[in-house]
């Protein structure tokens, strides 16, 4: 991996490309993030590169954070992060990685937690079908059953079942940029990204290889 940033989820628009074709975009504000510490085979074991996001109030971090950014001279930094670039030996420690390390054309994966739903059912959690909604109907919005006939007589391990839904980490690979606006620090991403509005989300070039 050579190519990733930590970005804020603006929300989603519209855009007309050069044809005319409309398409649908998430706009991210990706970066400024600054290198917060470079980590070595030597030292570490592997090699990283440690990264920094979104500025933060002294008196909200922490007192071995604290530490950390003052050893590295680093202003505090709400988010941190670790990107094992394949040229991690050529970043420096306050070092900046903005929007512009990615191009229009590029393929990447954006991870983000998704949209906490709350405990639901079986019908909005995993799609599956209702029952008749006649007025003489017992089984509206019940899951149904749950196992099979006497063999083997018991509810499988893993069976789907109502729970909590959503606020999971979600990864949606091989998305195209469409635009890159630097002066702004600003990615368009075609399609959607999980994750609400103003949340945190780690884009990377994809790893996918059947683009």
């Amino acid at each position: 991996m050579k190519k990733a940033i930590l970005a804020t989820k603006v929300g989603m628009t519209q855009i007309f490309n050069e044809d005319g074709v409309l398409t649908p975009v998430t706009v991210l504000e990706a970066g400024p993030c600054v290198v917060t510490q470079v980590k070595t085979v030597e030292n570490d074991g592997y090699s990283a590169v440690q990264v920094g996001y979104a500025d933060q109030k002294e008196k909200h971090t922490t007192k071995p954070v604290k530490g950390h950014f003052d050893k590295n001279g680093v202003s505090y930094k709400k988010f941190l992060k670790e990107f094992r670039f394949e040229n991690a030996s050529e970043y420096s420690v306050k070092d900046e990685i903005k929007a512009d390390i990615f191009a229009v054309g590029d393929h990447v994966d954006a991870s983000a937690i998704s949209k906490g739903k709350g405990f639901q059912g079986a019908i909005k959690r995993l799609g599956q079908s209702r029952g008749p909604m006649a007025h003489g109907s017992k089984f509206h919005r019940h899951q149904g059953s749950n196992g099979s006939a006497t063999t083997p007589g018991r509810v499988f391990k893993g069976k789907g079942m109502p729970g909590q839904m959503g606020g999971k980490k979600i990864t949606i690979q091989n998305l195209e940029i469409v635009r890159v606006d630097a002066d702004k620090n600003l990615i368009l991403v075609k399609g959607a990204v999980p994750g609400a509005k103003k949340s945190l989300v780690t884009l990377k070039e994809t790893t996918r290889t059947d683009i």
